[in-house]
C-alpha cells in the first residue's frame, strides 16, 4: 500500500517546520468547492497568526493551538521537557487556579481536550458545545499567557509521564522509531528521547542540582511566544465576531520575537547508511523496514514526488512487487511512503510485512525491490500516471467528508506552521505540477549507496550484541556495501515486474441522484433470503455511498474451530479480490469483510458511481469461492501469529478481554482458538464452507446517492448469485436458527472479582476493570445514565489520575453491550495492585456521593443542556448517520427516533431523579448494584495475585474460578433480535 493514499490521521498531523511564510494583506485559501465554511487570516499585534472558521451549520466549536516548539528543543539531560510541559499547561492558570478547571468546564458542557508532542511542534485542541465558545477560550488562552505549573502539580505530573512512558516500553512501534532515532548522530536532535520519563525528569535533573519546575519555567519563557504559534478557532458565530473574540482573548500571549527554530543537517551521516540492523521485537513476525535519507517532500510539494513514487512501489495490483512478493509466498503486507520527516530532512520507507518463507528470503526481497526501483529510474515518468494521481487527489479534496472539528482544527493549525496561507488547507494532498525532473530526483536517491535496513525478528534472539538504552531493544549492525546489494539483484528470482494499468475505478460519474426526503431509513424489501433496509442522502449532497450487508450463519460461532474457519474464510476472500480491487481503494471506494458476532459483513463507503461494480464482484467471489493452498497457508501463519501476539496486549486491552469472556455468550478463549487454528487444514475449509453457507440470511443497508430502485435491483441480482443459481452454496436460514448475542446478567447487590496474571509476564502494568451493570435498554435509564457517566467522568479523572496519579491510562466510561448498559472504570498503573485500585474506586464513588448531593440544581441544569447538544449534534458524514442507523438494525432495537426521545426525556429530568439512580445502582453497597471486577495483575504485583486467589471472599463478594461455568450458571438478558424490536414492523 501507498501509505500517504490513505485517509490522513486526523490526530498526528504531520511534522514539519520551513521558514515562516511572510503572507500580506487578504489571502484567497484554497477550499473543496462544496465547502460553505468562511475562512478569514488574521495576524494579531503580537504576531499570533490565526484562521478563523465560520460555520453556521456547526453544533461544536472548537480551537487548536500549534507551537512551534517539540521534542528536538528539549535541553541536554532533561528528555521529555517539551512533552512534560504540554501536561502541565492543562492544570491551572492564575486567571483560573483551580486545578482541573479548563478540563472540568470542556467536559460539562459536551466537550473534550487533547495535545500532542511531536519532534518540532506540540498541538493543544479543544472542542465544546457551540454557544460555550467564549468562555472555553478564555480558558484555553491562560495555557499561553500565565499558566500556574506549581510545585505540587510538577511532581504529580512527572509521574503521569513515567506511566505514559511505561505503556510504551514493550510496544514494537514506540521501540522500533527509537532504534532508528538512535541510529543517527548524536549530535542531531533526531537522535533524542522524546517522551521522557522518572529518570529524566527527576532523578537525573536532581543528581546535576537542577529543580525541573525551575527549568521548565524558564523553557516557557524562552520557547513559547506568540510569533512562534498558529490558532485556528471554529464556531458559529460570524468571521467578525471570531475575529473579536480572538483579538481580545489572545492578545496578552507574549511575543518575545524568538526566531523560529531550525534544525540544518540530516541525522544520518556515511556510518549510519549502508547498514543491516537485526533487531529483537517483542511480538511474533518478522518485518523488514529499508529506508532511504531522500529530500524532503515539504520541498516540492506542489510537484508531489514522494506521492507519485509511493504510489508505485506501494501499489499491490498486477505487476507491483507487493503482488509478486505475495505470488512468492513472501510477504503479508507492504507500505511505501515518506517516514520521519522535517523541512530540513526526511526518509523514504518501505515496510514489508515477511512469512516464515519470507524471512528466509530477505536478500531476495531486497534485490527484488531494488530490481523494482532501477525499473522506475530508467521507464521515465509517465505522465498519465501522475494525471491519474492528480485526479484521485482532487477528487478527494473536493469531495472530503466534513469531519469533528476538533480534528479539523487540528490539522489545520499543523499545516498552519508548514505551508503558505492559500494552502493551509489542501497542504500537500494535491499534486498540481508534473515535474519528472523531481520525480526522477526521488528515485535516483533511493539507491544501495544511502539505503538503511532494519531487519525484526524473534530469530534473531540471541544473535544480537547491542542494546538500545530507552527501551532495552536488542540489536546488532553489520555493514551492507553496494557490492553486495548488486549480488542479491543478481541473484533474486526472475519475476515479471512492471508498471501498474490505468484504474478502472476512477468515478466518472459525481452527479447527485434525485432522492425523497426521509428522516430515516425505510424497509425497502424482504425475502427468505434479505431484507434491505435503505437511507437516502438528504444532508450531504455528496456522491458517495454506504453499504452493511451481514451475513447471518449460525454456524460461524458455534465452536472454536468455526469461528477460526469463518475469519480464514473472510481474510481470504479479501486476499483473493486485492490485486483486482486494490484500485478501488486508491480511487476512494473502501471496502472491507470481516467476521462479526453472527456471521461475516460485507463493508462498502465512498463514491457510489463503480461500487455496484464492486459489490458484484465479491459476491461473485463468495459464490465461487475455492480453497487455494498456498494462500490457505499464509493467512493461517498470519492468524497464528495474532493469536500468539494476544499475550503481548496491554493490561488494560486483556482487562477487556477478560470482560466480554465473562459476559457474552458464545464468545472463545483466545488460548481455544489457537489451538484450533494450529489443527486446521485447507481441506477442513473446503468441508466447512457448505456447512457455513448453508443456511445464511442476509441483512443489509444502503444508505446515500443512491436510488430505492436501484437498491432492489442490486440485492435480486446478489440473491440471484447466491442462493438462486442451480448450483448454490446459500441455503434460506429457517426463523428458529437466527442467532442472537446475549448477555449474562448478574446477581444484585453481589460483587464478583476475575483476577488473573498479566500474560505476559515481563509487563510491570497492572489493570483494574471496574464495571457496574445496570439495566438494559430503558429511555428513562438511559439518559440518567449518560448523565451520570458525563457528571462523573472529570471528577473521577482528577482524582484517580492527576490527585492520585494511579496511572496514564484513567478513564470512566459507559459500556452497552447489545443494549445491557453501565458504567466502567479502567485504570492501568503500576503504582497499586488491582484489589487496591478497586478500593481507591469506591472510595472516588464515596466522595462523589457529595459532590452530587450538593450540585447546585443550575449546574445539574446545565448538565443536562450539556447533553442535550450533544445529542442534538448534526451528522457530518455518511459514515456517521450510518454508524447510527446500523446500529439499531443491528442491535434489532430499531429506534430509529431514539436520540429526538431521549432528549424529551431529558428535559423532563429532575435532580432528585439521578441522585435515586445513583443511589440504586452505583452507590458503594447499593442494594441493587451489580459489580464485575476484572483484576489483571503485572509483574510488580505477582504476589499479590497469590494472595487474592487464595483469600477468602469478602462478604458479598464472589470469586470467578471458571469463566464458562461461572456464565453457564447464570442466566441471559433477553435479546432484541426477533422480538419486541421486530414486532414493530
Amino acid at each position: 500500500m501507498d501509505s500517504t493514499s490513505r485517509p490522513p490521521e486526523t490526530d498526528a498531523p504531520a511534522e514539519a517546520v520551513p521558514p515562516a511564510a511572510a503572507a500580506k494583506g487578504d489571502v484567497e485559501i484554497t477550499r473543496p468547492r462544496n465547502d460553505k465554511r468562511g475562512y478569514r487570516r488574521v495576524v494579531l499585534p503580537n504576531d499570533l497568526e490565526c484562521l478563523l472558521v465560520s460555520d453556521p451549520d456547526t453544533d461544536k466549536a472548537a480551537a487548536s493551538m500549534n507551537v512551534s516548539v517539540g521534542y528536538f528543543c528539549d535541553p541536554e539531560g532533561l528528555e521529555g521537557l517539551a512533552h512534560f510541559l504540554e501536561h502541565m499547561l492543562f492544570y491551572a492558570s492564575e486567571k483560573y487556579p483551580i486545578e482541573d478547571s479548563y478540563s472540568k468546564y470542556i467536559t460539562e458542557h459536551g466537550g473534550s481536550t487533547n495535545a500532542f508532542t511531536t519532534c518540532e511542534h506540540t498541538n493543544f485542541f479543544f472542542d465544546v458545545n457551540h454557544d460555550c465558545l467564549d468562555d472555553a477560550l478564555d480558558r484555553f488562552a491562560q495555557f499561553f499567557i500565565k499558566p500556574l505549573l506549581s510545585a505540587d502539580a510538577t511532581l504529580r505530573e512527572i509521574k503521569a509521564v513515567d506511566s505514559e512512558n511505561q505503556k510504551n516500553l514493550l510496544s514494537d512501534p514506540w521501540r522500533m522509531t527509537q532504534l532508528q532515532n538512535h541510529i543517527s548522530l548524536e549530535s542531531h536532535p533526531y537522535h533524542k528521547f522524546g517522551t521522557g520519563n522518572w529518570d529524566t525528569l527527576e532523578v537525573k535533573p536532581k543528581e546535576k542540582g537542577l529543580d525541573t519546575r525551575l527549568e521548565l519555567i524558564k523553557f516557557y519563557d524562552s520557547h513559547y511566544s506568540a510569533n512562534l504559534m498558529q490558532l485556528v478557532v471554529y464556531g458559529k458565530e460570524s468571521l467578525d465576531n471570531l475575529q473579536t473574540l480572538v483579538e481580545n482573548k489572545f492578545c496578552g500571549v507574549k511575543n518575545t520575537g524568538r526566531e523560529r527554530f531550525s534544525f540544518p543537517g540530516h541525522p544520518c551521516s556515511s556510518e549510519h547508511l549502508q547498514v543491516l540492523v537485526k533487531a529483537v521485537p517483542i511480538k511474533q513476525g518478522h518485518t523488514l523496514r529499508i529506508l532511504w535519507p531522500i529530500t524532503p517532500n515539504i520541498q516540492h510539494y506542489k510537484e508531489g514526488p514522494c506521492k507519485y513514487v509511493s504510489h508505485l512501489i506501494g501499489h499491490e495490483g498486477e505487476g507491483s512487487l507487493f503482488y509478486v512478493l505475495k505470488k512468492l509466498g513472501w510477504a503479508m503486507s507492504l507500505e511505501a511512503g515518506e517516514g520521519d520527516w522535517s523541512y530540513e530532512f526526511s526518509f523514504f520507507s518501505v515496510v514489508i510485512k515477511l512469512t516464515d518463507v519470507g524471512h528466509e528470503h530477505m536478500e531476495d526481497i531486497v534485490g527484488l525491490l531494488f530490481r523494482y526501483i532501477t525499473l522506475l529510474q530508467t521507464s521515465g515518468t509517465p505522465k498519465w500516471i501522475f494525471d491519474e494521481l492528480q485526479t484521485i487527489c482532487e477528487t478527494g479534496f473536493h469531495y472530503r467528508d466534513k469531519s469533528p472539528p476538533i480534528h479539523y482544527v487540528a490539522n489545520i493549525s499543523s499545516n498552519m506552521q508548514i505551508y503558505p496561507p492559500e494552502d493551509w488547507l489542501i497542504a500537500s494532498s494535491v499534486p498540481s505540477k508534473f515535474s519528472p525532473d523531481a520525480i526522477q530526483g526521488i528515485l535516483n536517491e533511493l539507491t544501495p549507496d544511502n539505503v538503511r535496513i532494519f531487519w525484526e525478528s524473534k530469530k534473531f534472539e540471541g544473535q544480537t550484541n547491542l542494546t538500545e538504552p530507552w527501551y532495552g531493544t536488542s540489536y546488532s549492525v553489520e555493514a551492507v556495501p553496494p557490492s553486495i546489494i548488486q549480488k542479491w539483484v543478481e541473484k533474486a528470482p526472475v519475476e515479471d515486474l512492471h508498471m501498474p494499468k490505468p484504474n478502472i475505478f476512477l468515478p466518472s460519474d459525481l452527479s447527485l441522484k434525485n432522492a425523497e426526503k426521509a428522516s430515516f431509513p425505510c424497509m425497502l424489501r424482504k425475502t427468505l433470503f434479505s431484507r434491505v433496509w435503505y437511507k437516502p442522502d438528504t444532508m450531504f449532497f455528496t456522491p458517495k455511498a454506504y453499504i452493511k450487508m451481514d451475513f447471518h450463519c449460525p454456524l460461524s460461532r458455534s465452536s472454536p474451530e468455526s469461528s477460526v474457519l469463518t475469519d480464514v474464510f473472510t481474510r481470504l476472500l479479501m486476499d483473493y479480490l486485492n490485486d483486482y480491487a486494490y484500485d478501488a481503494q486508491v480511487a476512494g471506494l473502501y471496502y472491507g469483510v470481516r467476521p462479526n458476532d453472527t456471521g461475516f459483513q460485507i463493508t462498502m463507503v465512498g463514491y457510489n458511481d463503480k461500487m455496484r461494480t464492486l459489490l458484484e464482484t465479491v459476491i461473485g467471489k463468495i459464490a465461487e469461492f475455492e480453497v487455494k493452498a498456498d494462500r490457505f497457508s499464509v493467512i493461517k501463519e498470519t492468524i497464528t501469529k495474532e493469536y500468539e501476539n494476544f499475550k503481548f496486549r496491554q493490561p488494560y486491552q486483556q482487562a477487556f478481554y477478560y470482560c466480554s469472556l465473562i459476559l457474552e455468550e458464545q464468545t472463545w478463549a483466545w488460548d481455544e482458538e489457537l489451538a484450533a487454528v494450529s489443527q486446521i487444514e485447507a481441506s477442513d475449509l473446503e468441508k466447512f464452507l457448505p456447512h457455513l453457507l448453508g443456511k445464511t440470511f442476509i441483512e443489509s443497508y444502503f444508505a446515500g446517492n443512491m436510488e430505492p430502485g436501484a437498491v432492489k435491483g442490486v440485492m435480486q441480482h446478489v440473491e440471484d448469485i447466491l442462493f438462486n443459481a442451480p448450483v448454490s452454496l446459500c441455503k434460506a436460514l429457517p426463523s428458529s436458527q437466527h442467532l442472537t448475542k446475549r448477555i449474562v446478567k448478574l446477581e444484585r447487590g453481589l460483587r464478583y472479582y476475575y483476577p488473573a496474571l498479566c500474560l505476559n509476564h515481563q509487563d510491570e502494568n497492572s489493570c483494574l476493570l471496574h464495571y457496574i451493570q445496570i439495566h438494559q435498554d430503558d429511555l428513562k435509564k438511559n439518559v440518567l445514565l449518560q448523565l451520570l457517566a458525563l457528571v462523573a467522568k472529570q471528577p473521577a479523572f482528577h482524582q484517580l489520575r492527576s490527585v492520585e496519579q494511579l496511572g496514564y491510562i484513567t478513564m470512566l466510561r459507559q459500556k452497552n453491550d447489545s443494549g445491557v448498559r453501565g458504567l466502567q472504570f479502567i485504570i492501568q498503573s503500576t503504582v497499586k495492585d488491582p484489589a487496591n485500585l478497586d478500593a481507591r474506586v469506591e472510595a472516588f464513588l464515596t466522595m462523589f456521593e457529595g459532590t452530587l448531593y450538593q450540585m447546585p440544581v443550575t449546574e445539574f441544569k446545565s448538565n443536562v443542556n450539556a447533553l442535550i447538544d450533544m445529542k442534538l449534534e448534526k451528522y457530518k458524514n455518511i459514515r456517521e448517520e450510518s454508524a447510527f442507523f446500523w446500529g439499531e438494525i443491528s442491535e434489532g432495537t430499531l429506534k430509529f427516533d431514539r436520540k429526538e426521545v431521549e432528549v424529551a426525556a431529558l428535559r423532563d429530568l429532575k435532580k432528585e431523579e439521578l441522585i435515586e439512580f445513583f443511589n440504586n445502582h452505583v452507590k458503594v453497597n447499593a442494594p441493587q448494584k451489580k459489580i464485575l471486577s476484572i483484576q489483571v495483575y503485572g509483574g510488580l504485583h505477582s504476589s499479590e495475585y497469590e494472595k487474592i486467589v487464595h483469600d477468602e471472599p469478602q462478604p458479598n463478594s464472589y470469586q470467578i474460578t471458571d469463566i464458562f461455568s461461572f456464565r453457564r450458571s447464570r442466566p441471559l438478558y433477553g435479546s432484541y433480535k426477533g422480538g419486541v424490536g421486530q414486532m414493530k414492523l
